[in-house]
């Protein structure tokens, strides 16, 4: 089975080959009238286009290449410096004690006011939002060490510093 097919793979190898040699070798062969490709259209107006380009191409390069102006446009004549007459010295003034610097208050914001009624009254809780926390407030508690609750009002606090004794007032926006 192998010889057969070994002999049938040389045999078809060798007309293969033979004919490959022959239809590369020259010879006398008939005349051929040469293929003639005629251009579409289409092609004939594309050159058309690329040859409009190329001259759209030549007119928007400068013809004259501009020469340097004899002046600046954009600068006037040089002025010569004045001289500036040196200021009257000035005595310093008395140094005054400075007052001592007050802590600036905390960002503080009035978040609510929530109410209570009661037998004698109406009880207003104040909610107030400052360093992170989140105090509930009646009038006379303290919401930080150094604020205490005066007045609340149905949408204002007001709050009493107790380093200095002013008042900070906080609204509802």
């Amino acid at each position: 089975m192998n010889l057969k097919r070994t002999v049938t793979i040389v045999v078809v190898g060798a007309a293969l080959a033979a004919w490959l040699a022959a239809a590369a070798t020259s010879g006398s062969r008939d005349t051929i009238d040469p293929i003639l490709v005629k251009s579409s259209p289409i092609d004939a107006r594309g050159e058309t286009l690329a040859s409009e380009i190329a001259r759209l191409h030549e007119h928007l390069r400068p013809a004259a290449v501009p020469r340097q102006p004899g002046r600046n446009l954009f600068s006037f004549a040089a002025r010569q410096p004045r001289p500036v007459p040196a200021p009257p010295p000035v005595a310093p003034p008395p140094v005054a004690e400075a007052p001592a610097p007050r802590p600036a208050p905390p960002m503080m914001k009035l978040s609510g006011i929530a109410e209570d009624a009661t037998t004698d009254g109406v009880v207003r809780t104040a909610i107030i939002s400052a360093a992170g926390q989140l105090f509930l407030a009646k009038e006379g508690q303290n919401v930080t060490p150094r604020f205490r609750v005066a007045k609340i009002s149905a949408d204002v606090v007001e709050l009493s510093d107790l380093i200095d004794g002013t008042t900070l007032r906080l609204a509802l926006k």
